[in-house]
């Protein structure tokens, strides 16, 4: 979910929770050819005639890389092995795209550009954030030194960060969180956006598009993915690999792993939630099991509005819902995905990943999809962050041209 190089904006940079349990839970908490086998992904949405439209652009900042660099050495920083190379120019992009619902709606991002000789080439990086409860941290509302985005900029690569629905100039608008189609849409549409910018801004890429993200962002990566090859997006003609960190691919395993988590934190309601059988809980238990979980999924603090739609399918027990509509991790994809996670994740169980290699495998991926396990001593799910920043730039290195 990776937003920030620096420990008070990890929850940017965890995925689904800003805690470690459900108690904090859901705290913080396809795609494919015609040859995916049986269960075919659903077709991409309908979305708005005008999606992707290119609405303006504002300048937000320029850091030089000295600045870059100090935020990096600061003893909270999360990646202090990066050296900037380039200063960074900031701006704010708005853009239309779709809400859960499928209506249009008026987005948000974050492009970060670094600062090269007139004509220069550089690469393009679309990076998702993790999830975030204050619409301050959104990427557009934070183009400061220790962003992920800028620093990811300060080594040579144009930086899309999108600000997803609900932030930015989105907000008010719930966030779809866990909603596959809305999550792409608000990726892909930026993509469409930013092109258009840099045609105008004449502002040169080299032909190159990678994906990432780390938990939510994870997720929003791989449906984005998903969605660019269903759809055949032009933007696939510059793709060359993903890799997305500790996300929850598989919605039906995330929320099973998490129940886990709850029944150790809430022994009596915990002692009633087995999963298959939610939808038998008696009207007042299933009220304060979802109170629960949505105060665990959204801290005091936030002022930013979650659409849950998916905790009320996952107490009803629909998994076919959950399948079809949040789950991005049943496909084949035909470029390189490279995941990665930590064993010991109790944000984001580990199985998410290991059923989202599994199942690409045995729709003929072959080794297209790999998972790499994360090495920190535990490897939870923030201890993982800061080694997914340096698997993700050398998964990268050997591909990656015009730095």
């Amino acid at each position: 979910m990776l937003t920030s190089l620096n420990l008070s904006h990890v929850r940017r940079l965890c995925a689904l929770a800003l805690g470690a349990s459900l108690a904090a839970l859901l705290t913080a908490c396809g795609g494919g050819d015609s040859n995916n086998g049986g269960n075919p992904p659903p077709p991409p949405p309908v979305l708005p005639e005008r999606a992707g439209q290119l609405e303006s652009s504002t300048l937000l900042a320029t850091i030089p890389a000295s600045e870059i660099a100090a935020a990096i050495a600061d003893k909270e920083s999360l990646a202090q092995d990066l050296v900037p190379r380039y200063g960074v120019r900031s701006y704010r992009l708005e853009y239309l795209t779709s809400d859960a619902d499928g209506k249009e709606v008026r987005a948000s991002g974050l492009v970060s550009l670094p600062i090269k000789p007139a004509g220069a080439q550089s690469p393009v990086l679309s990076y998702q954030h993790g999830t975030i409860f204050q619409d301050a941290k959104a990427p557009s509302n934070n183009a400061v030194a220790s962003e992920v985005a800028v620093v990811l900029a300060s080594l040579g690569y144009i930086v899309l960060a999108p600000d997803y629905v609900g932030f930015g100039v989105s907000k008010g608008t719930p966030h779809p969180y866990l909603l596959a189609g809305p999550s792409a849409a608000a990726t892909v549409d930026f993509l469409t956006a930013a092109r258009t910018w840099r045609g105008q801004a004449g502002v040169v890429d080299n032909g190159q598009l990678f994906l990432t993200g780390y938990s939510e962002g994870g997720y929003v990566t791989m449906a984005a993915h998903r969605a660019m090859q269903a759809g055949a997006s032009p933007h696939l003609q510059q793709l060359r690999m993903v890799v997305p960190g500790a996300g929850p691919y598989n919605v039906q395993t995330t929320m099973d792993g998490l129940v886990d988590v709850v029944r150790n934190e809430q022994p009596v309601i915990g002692a009633l939630l087995n999963p298959g059988l939610l939808r038998y809980l008696g009207p007042s238990v299933q009220r304060e099991v979802y109170r629960l979980l949505l105060r665990a999924l959204i801290p005091s603090d936030a002022d930013v509005a979650y659409d849950t739609r998916f905790i009320d399918r996952f107490l009803a027990d629909d998994t076919r819902y959950l399948d079809e509509v949040s789950s991005v991790y049943d496909w084949k994809p035909n470029l390189p995905v490279r995941l990665y996670h930590g064993r010991d994740d109790r944000t984001v169980p580990y199985a998410s990943s290991v059923r989202t290699l599994r199942a690409m495998q045995d729709r003929g991926a072959g080794d297209l999809v790999s998972l790499t396990d994360c090495r920190a001593q535990p490897a939870g799910h923030l201890q993982c962050v800061p080694p997914f920043i340096s698997f993700m730039l050398g998964q990268l290195a050997p591909v990656v041209r015009d730095l």
